[in-house]
């Protein structure tokens, strides 16, 4: 009887990739309190919309060139600001940053509720829809809170 010839892998396992997004804009408290959450369980990269865009839903750009700037948000943390909507940071994530499906993709912590109705509206949520529509696996978080110093202890405790 023949043995097969079995070879130990030696590549390391790689970390898993996770994109972080949101609709509050990359230097929101609430992008940085979701990366806080996470940081430890996998390479974190964040593109998120250079300003607020709160409302936008399922909005993409068209017409006008995205930009992409790399922001330093925390270390080892990879963060870009993009020109577009919350839905353009997804796209150009998966094919220009990544250049690849990320493991998962999480959205927020958005200022102020994302229920009911506020769904179709929010573009966090909407950001998280995006990547599930590209068969990533994808959440949205939020916290009722819409003050700048607002406490995001047990929005993170969630999140986690």
């Amino acid at each position: 009887m023949a043995k097969a010839n079995v070879s130990p892998k030696s590549k390391k396992k790689e970390k898993r990739v996770i994109l972080i997004t949101n609709d509050d804009g990359v230097m929101a408290p609430g992008i940085r309190n979701l990366i806080e959450a996470v940081k430890d369980l996998g390479k974190i990269v964040v593109v998120a919309p250079d300003k607020p865009q709160s409302g936008m839903g399922h909005a993409i750009t068209i017409g006008f060139p995205l930009r992409l700037h790399p922001v330093k948000l925390m270390d080892d943390v990879e963060a870009w600001s993009c020109s577009g909507t919350p839905v353009d940071c997804v796209k150009i994530a998966v094919d220009k940053v990544l250049h690849r499906k990320p493991d998962l993709c999480i959205s927020g912590i958005n200022h102020g509720a994302n229920h009911s109705i506020n769904v179709i509206y929010s573009g966090t949520m909407s950001a998280a829809v995006e990547a599930a529509i590209e068969s990533i696996p994808s959440a949205g978080f939020s916290l009722l809170d819409y003050r700048i110093d607002a406490d995001f202890t047990g929005a993170k405790k969630y999140v986690r």
